[in-house]
């Protein structure tokens, strides 16, 4: 459910702000053109893409795939 989604995401951005590199939703480090940017899984269709910085967390993304 939507709800659900919601809070899981919630979840997610909070634990990034705590570790970006480390925790739920398989972190891992993108390449290329996103190179420094992050993204950790949602749901298995969906990903949050963040990159950390010295000001806070940076969200490019939460839907879909990059």
């Amino acid at each position: 459910s939507d709800r659900k989604l919601l809070e899981r995401l919630n979840g997610l951005i909070k634990e990034c702000a705590r570790d970006p590199f480390h925790g739920t939703g398989k972190p891992e480090p993108l390449r290329g053109a996103l190179s420094g940017w992050w993204s950790r899984r949602i749901t298995q269709e969906h990903r949050l893409v963040y990159r950390p910085s010295e000001a806070g967390l940076l969200i490019a993304q939460c839907r879909y795939h990059y």
